[in-house]
């Protein structure tokens, strides 16, 4: 074999390839068979080759090779321990982690499972203190019920007792009223004549009293008539006296009569009417400037009739042509239109008529028909009190 010079000299340095691949264990063969059934020709060839290769001039790079892919094989052993450690640790971490998790959901378990039951304790004293709230209630309400049923059971014996007294004192009333009757009843039995007599005594008394004084003041009466009859100038003087005042009072009457009816109809207002723009005594005395222009006119402006009043165009329309023509008419002193103002209430008529008469220059009084039906057979009297009134309005009265 080539080299075999070289392997001489260096059989102490370098290991042979030979050595390098053969079997730490090598089994040495003592045989074709085995024991085991393990064939070692194969194994021989290979060291037979080895030996072969021992001789090349390349077998210290092959050697070199071989250490290299063996350090090469150990890394990746290396590396493969560090993935198995690594994969352990991560392994031991997840465990770690489920332990944990398995720990906390356990520790929650517990912990919800003492919170049941901490609320089923609680359900339990709640339901025990309500039984014993219902107890007390029961038995206060049996106290109440006995101690009522024991006033009632006293206020019966104390009617009773009433009832008994005032019956006892109702008999001892009678007893002693029938006793007191019978012994007035027998006294005056006792005493009737002499109470007879008594009686017979006064009536003569007070007849006599009588009789006297008729005759006294018959004989008064007499005597002064007798001289005023035979007075002529007192019988004159008493004629004229008495016919006089009879004229005066009869005048007075008269005169007073007049004068009321003419201040009524004049500054007074009738009973049937609520509103009037018509000046009367009660507004002259507590306004007497505004009542005063209102009668003279001064300082009064014409009004819109429909200020305030909101309605539709067409309507709003024709109540303006109608508040302008009973104006032209007042002024013109044109006969008037007979107007009639209908629909539900709390539509605008009455303060439309308001702001009409006021418009035009008018005054006016306000009136409600269910006022008239309570007078009865007054109602024509007031109804022509209030036409009256009505005639006596300067400016016309709507």
């Amino acid at each position: 074999m080539f080299g075999g010079g070289n392997k001489r000299n260096n059989n102490k340095k370098d290991e042979s390839l030979s050595s390098a691949m053969a079997p730490e264990n090598a089994p040495t063969s003592r045989g074709n068979n085995s024991v085991t059934g393990f064939d070692p020709e194969g194994l021989e060839r290979a060291a037979k080759a080895a030996r072969d290769l021992d001789g090349s001039k390349n077998a210290k790079s092959a050697i070199e090779l071989i250490k290299t892919q063996e350090v090469t094989k150990q890394h990746e052993a290396a590396a493969k321990r560090s993935e198995m450690d690594a994969y352990t640790q991560q392994i031991r971490s997840q465990n770690i982690e489920k332990e944990a998790d398995e720990a906390r959901k356990t520790l929650e378990a517990q912990t919800q499972h003492e919170r049941h039951r901490s609320e089923f304790k609680d359900q339990l004293e709640r339901k025990r203190q309500v039984e014993l709230l219902e107890a007390q209630k029961y038995m206060q309400d049996e106290q109440l019920k006995k101690q009522e049923e024991m006033v009632n059971r006293q206020e019966a014996m104390r009617r009773r007792t009433a009832e008994h007294e005032a019956e006892l004192r109702t008999k001892m009333e009678l007893a002693k009223a029938r006793a007191e009757s019978e012994g007035r009843t027998a006294q005056e039995r006792a005493n009737h004549d002499l109470i007879m007599q008594k009686v017979k005594l006064e009536a003569a008394e007070n007849r006599d009293t009588v009789l006297k004084a008729v005759a006294d003041g018959g004989k008064m009466l007499g005597e002064g008539l007798s001289s005023y009859l035979n007075d002529s100038d007192k019988l004159r003087n008493t004629v004229l006296t008495v016919t006089g005042i009879a004229v005066g009072i009869y005048t007075a009457r008269m005169s007073i009569g007049v004068a009321g009816r003419f201040v009524e109809a004049r500054l007074g207002k009738p009973s049937l009417v609520r509103e009037t723009s018509r000046a009367t005594v009660s507004q002259l005395v507590k306004e007497p400037i505004t009542t005063i222009k209102r009668f003279t006119g001064l300082g009064v402006q014409e009004q819109d009739a429909l200020k305030g009043i909101v309605l539709e165009p067409s309507l709003d329309d024709q109540l303006r042509r109608i508040a302008v023509s009973t104006a032209n008419t007042k002024k013109n002193r044109a006969p008037y239109r007979h107007l009639l103002l209908h629909g539900p209430p709390g539509t605008g008529k009455t303060m439309f008529a308001k702001g009409l008469a006021q418009h035009s220059g008018l005054e006016y009084a306000i009136l409600t028909g269910g006022d008239i039906a309570p007078l009865g057979r007054d109602a024509v009297t007031e109804l022509h009190k209030l036409f009256e009134w009505a005639k006596t309005s300067r400016r016309g009265l709507l």
